[in-house]
């Protein structure tokens, strides 16, 4: 019987080099006499195999660990943060919290045009630790990680360090990966940060998606906590902004804010004097001459930040015929302009047509950007002046986004009547989202006709459809929310 062929294994392979066997010093002895075997004790010792790696995942208990990984992406993400063959090790991050990372140079410069040039350039680092204060141990192990595997995984606790660290070694791929995860969490409540963040990192199309969240939520965006961390000179910027859609007696109260944050962080008393000197000029940019005189004796004329004489000479602005001059910015901010989508060509009434009665008017829609929702335009009484109580809502997928409760007045007129949400909410494009109305007031109204189930407004292209929530008969065709107010 023929004999069958095994494949030698490793341990195999090494005993039969150790031994000096070879097929031409079989052949030449073939007469000879058969040597007899040396006893064990006499052959030399096998090489030493490597140490299996650190495998994290994949626990593969063979010398021959990479047949159980036939791709190199596979093999490659294998020596990911792995002590086999490592020729180089970062200490990262600052000192007391620095954590030691394992590496393989030739890995690392494949991947960056920096470690390329520290590990093989005409100035190649010989250490065999390198020390990166400046960089945190988590985003560090992401960086390394895409490097070793291209797989990106992204927490918000550290998308912003990567981002830094990607930057710092030229590894566009994973910074334009931070860069998209920061724009799908982008709020209100952190736009300012993130708008200090992308200048930093020099990321115009982030800064510019930062500005729209500001701009049109610029309330929420200036109460929040995110607010009072941003540096001096993104503070700045914000409070020049014309576009701030918001009253100037919450840019004040902001303004305010962050000077206590900034004398904290820097260990003064907060006192009048100190936040006047943090805040330097900044503190002259807010436009305080252009909230009302009500506004004024409220709120800035009884903060202890302004001088008597700024005060006084403020109080003059407002009601003296020879008006003293003033350092702060007369002109109002320009605000956003609001922009109304109306879904129907034409409107009508007849007696006993259209009638609420605490039902629910309602329709779907969705948009091909992403824009923010401020109001809702409504049909009035078609029975003269009349003034209804109204509850309006904004849902996705059954949760509700904002609501409102007010009251507004019709003139009896086939006008549409603006009811507004307490704040404007970002609505995501290729999204349908519900809107609704439940009015309660007089009960035959004007109600819309002809309309249409994909409507241009600008730049946005919004797509209606017939919602299960309303109960009071509209629908795409025809009936009540004949307008969307919001801010693209």
């Amino acid at each position: 019987m023929a004999a069958e062929l095994y494949p030698a294994s490793a341990n195999q392979q090494a005993n039969h080099l150790a031994n000096g066997n070879n097929s031409s010093s079989a052949s030449n002895n073939s007469n000879k006499k058969a040597a007899l075997p040396l006893p064990q004790s006499a052959l030399p010792p096998p090489p030493a195999l490597p140490a299996l790696p650190n495998l994290n995942n994949n626990n593969v208990e063979s010398a021959n660990w990479q047949s159980f990984h036939p791709t190199l992406r596979e093999r490659n993400a294998l020596m990911f943060n792995n002590e086999l063959m490592a020729d180089v090790h970062f200490i990262v991050g600052p000192v007391g919290a620095a954590k030691k990372v394992p590496a393989h140079k030739y890995v690392l410069a494949v991947g960056s045009s920096v470690f390329y040039a520290m590990f093989y350039g005409d100035l190649a680092e010989v250490k065999s630790e390198i020390h990166i204060p400046d960089v945190e141990p988590a985003a560090f192990l992401i960086l390394l990680k895409y490097m070793y595997s291209d797989e990106i995984d992204l927490e918000a606790d550290t998308v912003l360090a990567t981002l830094y660290a990607a930057k710092k070694y030229i590894v566009p791929a994973l910074a334009k990966a931070c860069v998209n995860f920061l724009e799908t969490s982008l709020e209100a409540k952190n736009a300012c940060v993130l708008l200090s963040q992308s200048r930093l990192f020099e990321e115009p199309e982030l800064t510019q998606r930062c500005w729209e969240v500001i701009d049109a939520q610029a309330e929420m965006a200036l109460k929040s906590e995110g607010f009072c961390e941003i540096d001096h000179q993104t503070l700045e910027i914000i409070v020049t902004r014309e576009a701030l859609n918001t009253k100037e007696v919450v840019v004040f109260e902001a303004v305010l804010n962050w000077a206590e944050a900034e004398c904290k962080r820097q260990g003064l008393p907060i006192t009048p004097r100190n936040k006047r000197n943090v805040l330097g000029k900044a503190l002259y940019l807010v436009r305080i001459p252009t909230m009302t005189l009500e506004e004024f004796a409220d709120g800035a004329a009884q903060s202890d930040i302004l001088t008597l004489e700024e005060r006084h000479n403020i109080f003059l602005w407002y009601t003296a015929a020879n008006k003293p001059k003033l350092e702060f910015p007369l002109t109002k901010r320009k605000g956003l302009v609001p922009q109304r989508c109306h879904r129907f060509q034409s409107s009508a009434y007849r007696s006993n047509q259209w009638r609420y009665r605490g039902r629910c008017d309602s329709i779907q829609f969705a948009v091909d950007k992403r824009i923010f929702i401020a109001g809702l335009g409504l049909y009035g009484s078609s029975c003269g002046k009349a003034e209804y109580s109204v509850k309006i809502e904004l849902k996705r997928l059954g949760a509700v986004l904002a609501q409102n409760l007010t009251k507004f007045t019709s003139d009896g007129s086939s006008n549409t009547f603006s009811v507004w949400f307490e704040h404007p909410v970002q609505v995501e494009q290729d999204t349908f989202y519900n809107v609704s109305a439940i009015l309660d007031g007089n009960e035959l109204s004007y109600f819309g006709q002809e309309g249409m189930t994909e409507v241009q407004c600008g730049k946005v292209t919004f797509q209606f459809q017939c919602s299960s929530d309303s109960t009071n008969g509209t629908g795409v065709q025809g009936g009540q929310i004949p307008e969307l107010i919001f801010y693209a």
